[in-house]
């Protein structure tokens, strides 16, 4: 059977890099730094973990072992959201 209306269309999202100070991720073309000073949930991760990032909507990214969400729109204006995320 096939659906008379399409899903939303979600662009590919991958980690690209893991330093010590952080994690670099690519969302849409476009790259963002999670600092794990900011985000001390991944701190403990290990690599595996960080890899395994789901895009679950057009505007949040999960990490279904880590039980942790990151909302796109915190990573392009962090200024917005200055709470560190546990």
């Amino acid at each position: 059977m096939i659906s008379s209306q399409p899903g939303t269309g979600i662009s590919p999202s991958e980690v690209t890099n893991i330093e010590p100070l952080g994690f670099w991720i690519l969302v849409d073309n476009r790259e963002y730094f999670v600092p794990f000073a900011d985000y001390p949930v991944f701190k403990g991760a290990s690599i595996q973990q960080i890899f395994q990032m789901q895009r679950v909507s057009p505007t949040q990214l999960h990490w279904p072992d880590l039980d942790a969400d990151i909302e796109i729109e915190a990573l392009e204006q962090p200024e917005h959201y200055p709470l560190v995320f546990y």
